[in-house]
């Protein structure tokens, strides 16, 4: 005797979930977290600010209340500034060099504080940015994990 079943098919779930950081709230959208980590704002309300530091982030939100400390952007906001920064410097280096053939000491004193100061400007924008970014997709520090 032989039993005939149906095979089962999974379906997942696909209703909108909130976030567990949104406690109900409505969550902005990803251009608007980003842009909002990117000028210092806490990217959820916009109010709180984002940075406790130049580049240490705020425990939590003073006025939200959301945990920043639960986003780790590690090592991607200094990835993202270098790619940047040599994909503007690099191109103008090869510009003049091209052009005018200049000495050494002319391109140190041109790129070398150029570099310097576009990786200190836009380090810490990138990083808010990317704060914002990962908050919205919801990437937090798993518990137990330091």
């Amino acid at each position: 005797m032989t039993i005939i079943t149906k095979p089962v098919v999974w379906q997942p779930d696909r209703r909108p979930q909130s976030p567990d950081w949104a406690k109900g709230a409505e969550v902005p959208g990803l251009v608007t977290m980003m842009l909002r980590g990117a000028l210092g704002q806490c990217p959820c309300c916009g109010a709180g600010r984002l940075f406790a530091g130049y580049l240490r982030q705020a425990p939590a939100c003073s006025s939200c209340d959301v945990e920043l400390a639960e986003v780790r952007a590690d090592d991607a906001p200094p990835y993202f500034t270098m790619l940047l920064v040599g994909h503007l410097v690099v191109p103008l280096m090869l510009l003049l060099e091209k052009a005018r053939s200049p000495e050494l000491w002319v391109h140190a004193a041109i790129f070398l504080p150029m570099t310097c100061v576009l990786t200190l400007g836009l380090l810490r924008p990138i990083k808010g940015a990317t704060i914002g970014l990962m908050l919205r997709l919801n990437l937090l520090k798993q518990p137990g994990n330091a």
